[in-house]
């Protein structure tokens, strides 16, 4: 059912209130978690932010559009019943995310850079203070590819503007090195575009992750990605997460920790047991 023009403002400010001020989940010196829409099982659907309030997580992070809904997110009516669910849950948006880049390419595909243009207002509309640029699959990028790195330098320092204006951060998620990383960056040369990192990606490639985000520090670091493959957290393979949470402390990390976590055994169980892994940590 569609609302008044008057109407939707007020309820607007009410959810934007609810999504600043958010639950009161998080612990106090602990940081507030969200969790992937796709990892809910909610992938571009407003059930997302039902379903992270049920689990008790104090945020979700959710998708922009996919290839088969390619203007999700860009419809205000749509907008609309996220802000009015987030409102009546408190459940925070602290990301958008472009996991559609992984199919189609930031570094090759014109439709690609529309996007990350229409996540902006998008992000500052639903209170989102972080976009999630994907960089795997056919979106891979290498350093290699020097076309491919020029054409996104090109994308981020063209849109990082509009981005500092809106109050948001652009988030690179990639299997590239802190280092690479790094002289990415210092291309772009923009503070609104820093690293989304997920520590589970880069032991992956053989990178460790705690070494990494010292490199990083908190002024490149925007949010991490919290994942075990189809283990809980706590269950250790080849990502050391008390050294990570430690090495998050150390340089002042302050923002979310998103789980993309899996559920081996319950959705609702596994998420609640991975939250509690996290807030031990981190008041270790």
């Amino acid at each position: 059912m569609r609302v008044g023009r008057r109407e939707f403002i007020g309820r607007a400010v009410g959810a934007l209130g609810a999504i600043t001020l958010g639950p009161a989940g998080a612990e106090p010196g602990s940081p507030p978690i969200g969790m992937c829409d796709w990892s809910l099982g909610q992938m571009a659907s407003v059930g997302a932010i039902n379903l992270a309030a049920e689990i008790g997580l104090d945020g979700a992070e959710v998708s922009l559009c996919t290839p088969a809904m390619p203007e999700w997110l860009q419809r205000a009516e749509v907008r609309e019943q996220y802000l009015a669910s987030a409102g009546e849950k408190g459940i925070r948006i602290p990301s958008i995310a472009l996991g559609v880049l992984n199919e189609v390419p930031l570094k090759s595909e014109e439709r690609a850079a529309r996007w990350v243009a229409d996540a902006i207002p998008a992000a500052q509309a639903l209170g989102a203070k972080v976009i999630l640029l994907a960089f795997f699959g056919r979106g891979e990028l290498s350093m290699e590819d020097a076309a491919g790195v020029d054409r996104v330098v090109g994308v981020l320092k063209d849109m990082a503007p509009d981005a500092r204006k809106a109050g948001v951060v652009l988030g690179l998620e990639s299997y590239l090195t802190a280092e690479e990383h790094l002289v990415l960056l210092d291309r772009v040369g923009h503070d609104s575009v820093q690293v989304y990192y997920d520590c589970k990606n880069a032991a992956h490639r053989r990178h460790d992750p705690v070494t990494e985000i010292r490199q990083l520090g908190r002024g490149r670091l925007c949010q991490v990605h919290l994942k075990n493959g189809d283990l809980l957290l706590s269950q250790r393979r080849d990502v050391d997460f008390a050294a990570v949470v430690q090495a998050l402390k150390d340089v002042g990390y302050d923002g979310w920790i998103v789980l993309e976590t899996s559920a081996p055994n319950s959705l609702v169980a596994d998420t609640r047991a991975n939250m509690a892994y996290v807030r031990e940590l981190w008041s270790a």
